[in-house]
């Protein structure tokens, strides 16, 4: 593919199916070319026509006769490919296909499309679409769209470019953006992705010097090596990455599969992708739009996650303080020495954190700027959530509010500030060009803080899978519980000692040399779930209990699985204590292997209290997972109970999200359940395991826990 900077910066366009006609699609971007200032050149077609909207028309490409860089082409989709096979004669390579009717309207719709893909391959020419609105680049007034939204006003021009694969979304985005004064750089629609998808957009905004900031409305990958690469891109580049992600849900997925033959896909890998690369996910509309002119604006990060709290209002202040704290911000008190100060000025004052200087402060404007320096300097707080209330938009206070935020960015302009406040949109923008963020609702200014604590807090990406420790190994078509053991073995994480037994004689052999008590269950690899087959019995402590065991687990397979092809019976040792844990891979048809972590039982089962990461991890990544679980705090020892050997832990599950990539062409899915976590020191012990190998033809299915 062609670099993109040739598409979205064209000096010279040529609308195909161009028309003077206001309700035609191709009407749209003429007007708005024309009207708006675009500098290079246009080049209407349409045959029927001498003119359009006043400038000359020409009757097809080929009479130009002088150089086109873009192409939009607003013509029935069974006209687009004589238009492309022309264009790319005359040595167009940039295309924008409004055209409907491929992939998104059934399987002659597919087999078009992928003609246009092949196309642009074989040539080394972009495509936006088909079935998309096009884009527009806002500073260089290029408007290849038949988006109405421009009509209603112009965005402001700015840092954040918006792609979306939806162009209604996009349309309603471009809307929401203009209202609430966020400035763009680029907007762009994507549709059905015949030739650019959303991360080639993202992959070339990484290197915009236009753009700062890059917000994505997404619906779904069928890429995800592409997409990881252009998410390390943008993270590389210094530029935040927010995205909106629908397919959360099942009903979520099939709306989105059905609306631009997308791939929604499992959600928790898209998370998990998100969490390892850096990006923001936004739930709602309006958190989106929140966190894109958050990162716009602010100029810094916090340096940790300790927010200091300023406010007039002590009911303010205590809402700011809960929302500080569920959202795992943290809030030191003021020193003792700061306090003293505040309250030698105002001795009523609320001094601990939030700092509430109540009114006092309208009849004493230096006093903001005192007690914010205060703060800043004793309590080193990694930013500062200022509530100011309606004094902002008193006219005869606004100036010391003004002059407030200029001295505080001024003095610390690495610490970000936010102001709650209400206030007119021209003063909002004035106080947005010190790189003050303003919200109306003090809620929204603790949540953008954490954003952007949580933008510090990333580690770099790892990048694409390269080479392990850990070789490819070649799977038999049969794997057992024994054999499954043995390859974890070799993969670095330790498991339970265990005999496959034939007979009850070797049972009792194997009994005494594990020691009593032990476990016994069926081994076969037919069987997964051995204990809804009646093949597990626990805690046998003697050597009669074992040869009744053993007969009873035959028996009872033999009966509820009959057809199942049978081992023996395998014999290990009882693990005495530890956390029930559950470690898990499986290959994702996108984005390859993936690596879960979890607490056993009705962790598991019922809470689905799981974390997820695309593989390979490292042993830190492995301890974000264990921290982030909701029942991280058995591992660390709740209520008396002696901690777990995390360390430990983290080493098999970065050991297990190696073999997984190790093996991603041969391998299926792994289930390690349960893992015993025991005590600090004391390691951990795979007492279960399942490995599934690809089926042959690479179909494979993967039971969804997320």
């Amino acid at each position: 593919m062609h670099l993109l900077s040739r598409l979205f910066y064209p000096r010279s366009i040529a609308i195909v199916g161009a028309s003077s006609s206001p309700t035609k699609i191709g009407a749209v971007p003429v007007s708005l070319l024309a009207q708006h200032g675009y500098g290079g050149k246009l080049y209407p077609i349409n045959p029927a026509a001498a003119t359009v909207q006043g400038m000359p028309a020409y009757e097809s490409l080929t009479a130009v006769k002088a150089p086109v860089d873009l192409a939009i082409v607003s013509v029935p989709a069974a006209r687009v490919l004589p238009v492309l096979h022309e264009a790319l004669e005359l040595g167009t390579k940039n295309f924008v296909l409004f055209s409907s009717g491929f992939a998104e309207a059934g399987e002659a719709g597919r087999l078009q499309q992928q003609q246009l893909a092949d196309l642009a391959l074989d040539h080394g020419a972009n495509i936006l679409g088909p079935n998309c609105l096009g884009y527009m680049n806002i500073r260089e007034r290029v408007y290849a769209t038949f988006c109405t939204g421009p009509a209603g006003g112009l965005v402001l021009p700015g840092n954040v470019a918006i792609v979306s694969q939806s162009g209604a979304f996009a349309g309603y985005a471009y809307t929401l953006a203009r209202e609430r004064g966020l400035g763009l750089s680029h907007w762009i629609t994507t549709g059905n992705q015949c030739s650019i998808d959303v991360a080639d957009c993202i992959a070339w905004l990484a290197g915009d010097p236009q753009t700062r900031v890059i917000m994505v409305y997404m619906e779904g990958c069928t890429d995800g090596e592409k997409l990881k690469n252009a998410l390390a891109k943008a993270y590389a580049a210094g530029k935040p990455v927010m995205a909106c992600k629908v397919g959360r849900t099942a009903s979520g997925a099939q709306a989105a599969a059905s609306h631009t033959a997308a791939m929604a896909g499992d959600d928790a890998v898209y998370s998990a992708l998100f969490k390892q690369y850096g990006v923001i996910r936004a739930y709602t509309v309006e958190e989106f739009f929140n966190l894109g002119y958050a990162f716009s604006v602010a100029d810094a990060l916090p340096s940790n996650r300790d927010v200091g709290l300023l406010t007039m209002s002590g009911g303010v202040g205590a809402l700011m303080a809960d929302d500080a704290q569920i959202a795992g911000l943290t809030m030191s008190p003021l020193p003792e020495a700061a306090r003293q100060s505040i309250l030698r000025r105002v001795p009523f004052a609320g001094v601990n954190n939030p700092v509430d200087i109540t009114g006092q402060a309208t009849s004493e404007m230096d006093l903001l700027s005192y007690t914010a320096r205060l703060m800043l300097d004793e309590g080193r707080y990694g930013s500062l959530v200022v509530f100011v209330g309606a004094v902002a938009a008193s006219p005869a206070l606004w100036p010391h509010i003004r002059e407030f935020v200029r001295d505080i960015r001024s003095a610390y302009p690495d610490t970000p500030l936010v102001l709650s406040c209400a206030i007119a949109p021209a003063n909002k923008r004035d106080l947005e060009s010190l790189g003050c963020l303003v919200f109306s609702d003090p809620s929204t200014a603790i949540h953008m803080v954490r954003a952007l604590c949580s933008r510090r807090d990333v580690r770099p990406p790892r990048g694409l899978p390269g080479k392990t420790a850990i070789g490819a190994v070649a799977f038999p078509q049969r794997l057992g519980e024994a054999a499954s053991f043995a390859l974890l073995e070799t993969a670095g994480i330790p498991t339970v000692c265990a005999t496959v037994c034939a007979n009850p004689g070797e049972a009792v052999a194997a009994a005494r040399r594990a020691g009593y008590p032990v476990a016994m269950k069926i081994a076969s690899a037919d069987i997964v779930h051995k204990s809804d087959v009646g093949g597990v019995r626990l805690a046998i402590a003697d050597d009669a209990s074992v040869e009744s065991a053993f007969s009873e687990i035959v028996a009872a397979v033999a009966a509820n699985a009959p057809a199942s092809t049978l081992d023996g019976v395998l014999v290990a040792p009882m693990v005495q204590g530890g956390v029930e844990c559950i470690l898990g891979a499986h290959i994702d048809p996108v984005f390859g292997p993936v690596v879960m972590f979890g607490l056993g039982g009705v962790f598991v089962e019922v809470l689905k209290d799981v974390s997820f990461r695309l593989a390979p991890i490292d042993e830190d990544e492995a301890r974000s997972m264990v921290a982030e679980i909701r029942g991280a705090a058995l591992l660390a020892g709740a209520r008396g109970a002696a901690p777990s050997d995390i360390q430990a832990l983290c080493r098999a599950i970065a050991a297990l999200s190696e073999f997984a990539s190790a093996n991603r062409e041969g391998l299926s899915s792994i289930d390690v359940n349960p893992l015993a976590v025991l005590p600090q020191g004391s390691g951990c012990i795979a007492l279960d395991a399942v490995i599934v190998p690809r089926a042959e033809g690479g179909a494979h299915q993967v039971e969804n826990i997320s």
